[in-house]
């Protein structure tokens, strides 16, 4: 699960971003940018090094999860697992509030069958135990569910978490591509500074096992 996250003076920005981005990659204007729409291996490295040249005002945050260990923790509702990697989004979303001493307001791709009461349920239920959401930093209203053709920013969130899948998600012949993530680097969150955190498995592929690859550090 991963979030684009800019400042509402960058909307304007944003909007020639996704334009300027789809011709990079030959589409028509106004074209919904997503990872199932790009079929070439090398177009999807130039989406992901496209985002990348964002940087200066956008920031991608993800969260990775591996969900054969959600499945031995007890977790195998497809909401359940959708919104326990949620809480460490918004964990991070929160933290980058706080340091740049704004309010952040978030909207959530729609997810089939998934409402907006269950968003609203889940956030309070949040907000009643311990975590590390730094709460202050998020619009009090809650976040919201839209499409990505009404809202086009979602579309970038779309791009940058399909790329983190495949970067570690073995293709059929068992090899993940770190390309993917090294060509996002730039954009990435990480905190603190400098560094990023990745929880995996032991049976992890052997790419990520050796922390030298990985192009962002911890």
């Amino acid at each position: 699960m991963a979030a684009a996250v800019f400042g509402a003076a960058d909307l304007p920005r944003s909007e020639v971003f996704l334009e300027s981005l789809r011709l990079r990659l030959g589409r028509e204007a106004h074209h919904l940018l997503s990872w199932k729409n790009i079929k070439t291996h090398a177009q999807r490295l130039e989406a992901a090094a496209g985002l990348a040249t964002a940087s200066e005002w956008l920031t991608i945050s993800a969260v990775v999860v591996c969900k054969p260990f959600l499945d031995i923790g007890g977790i195998r509702d497809a909401d359940a697992a959708y919104l326990y990697t949620l809480r460490f989004l918004l964990e991070r979303l929160s933290w980058i509030a706080r340091d740049r001493e704004a309010i952040l307001r978030y909207t959530l791709a729609h997810v089939v069958r998934f409402r907006l009461a269950q968003l609203r349920d889940y956030e309070q239920r949040l907000a009643r135990i311990p975590t590390k959401i730094h709460w202050p930093a998020l619009d009090p209203r809650g976040g919201m569910i839209d499409q990505p053709k009404r809202i086009q920013q979602l579309q970038i969130g779309d791009l940058a978490a399909s790329a983190i899948f495949r970067a570690f998600e073995p293709d059929q012949y068992g090899r993940p591509e770190p390309r993917y993530l090294q060509e996002l680097a730039p954009a990435l969150y990480r905190h603190p500074p400098g560094q990023a955190h990745f929880v995996r498995p032991q049976d992890a592929p052997v790419e990520w096992r050796d922390k030298s690859n990985l192009p962002m550090g911890h």
